[in-house]
């Protein structure tokens, strides 16, 4: 047993001394293409990059082009490298394939999110930095990744959707701004007019509301108990809650100070008595 075991290792020693023999020079070689081709790799993706920003295309089709270039220019070095040192790609090429095959019937969900991702990359209906609602989902885009992008709400909590479920459906695109719904109800004897000026200044002042879109303030509705006063204003997606409570807080004292009743509900009662006879 031991005889065969030293006659093993004494084949296999033999055969790695020929190929160092024979091939010592082409792995010099193939490790020297390889060194130079990372390096050149690198170079051409930040190059790519470099170029695509100087033109002002958007960072994430910029990443996504400088990574390709990099992986190429690595899988065409790695093939030169391994033909230098006498394997043959072939046989690699021909595995790769039927795994891909089988890789692809198991992943198909994977690859949905891959194809939707370039489609977002190549059309892109949204770019880093807008504020999108898909599917009752909503918030500012912080990264569009192949596979899936990330949002962020105004709380600040990371939502990842696959971005197979972003191509096909109905999208809302508002920028960077999201819309703020606030109402106040005032007595049927206040002046609305007044009380609509209070809000607009409100609303003018406030500094994350001034630079945004129109607002929109007036009559909503006649209530039960009073005249509803709805405004309408867009602030930056991450500043929603914020700004909605400091503008609330303000209207409600712009309403005080200039002595405009808000009311709150009541109902009237009448009593009928009839008499005893």
């Amino acid at each position: 047993m031991i005889d065969q075991e030293i006659a093993q290792f004494e084949k296999y020693y033999n055969m790695l001394m020929e190929y160092l023999l024979t091939y010592s020079m082409q792995i010099v070689g193939a490790i020297f293409i390889l060194i130079i081709g990372l390096w050149i790799a690198k170079k051409a993706a930040a190059l790519v990059a470099k170029v695509m920003t100087r033109h002002n295309v958007d960072i994430t089709l910029t990443n996504f082009v400088s990574s390709v270039v990099k992986v190429l220019i690595i899988i065409g070095v790695v093939v030169i490298c391994l033909g230098k040192i006498g394997i043959s790609v072939t046989p690699f090429v021909a595995a790769i394939g039927a795994a891909s095959l089988g890789a692809g019937l198991a992943v198909q969900g994977m690859l949905a999110n891959y194809g939707a991702g370039l489609a977002i990359i190549a059309t892109r209906p949204y770019v880093v930095g807008d504020t999108i609602e898909v599917k009752g989902v909503s918030g500012q885009v912080k990264t569009i990744d192949l596979g899936h992008t990330v949002l962020v709400n105004e709380e600040n909590v990371e939502i990842t959707i696959p971005n197979k479920h972003v191509i096909g459906e109905i999208l809302h695109n508002s920028n960077e701004f999201s819309l703020v719904k606030g109402e106040i109800d005032i007595a049927y004897n206040a002046c609305s007019d007044t009380a609509i000026s209070l809000i607009e200044s409100v609303l003018a002042q406030h500094d994350n509301v001034a630079d945004a879109p129109q607002c929109k303030v007036g009559i909503e509705a006649f209530a039960a108990s009073g005249v509803t006063i709805s405004y309408r204003y867009w602030v930056p997606t991450t500043k929603i809650i914020e700004t909605k409570l400091a503008v609330n807080r303000l209207v409600y004292q712009a309403m005080n100070e200039n002595n405009i009743e808000i009311p709150f509900p009541q109902r009237i009662v009448t009593i009928q008595q009839q008499d005893a006879s």
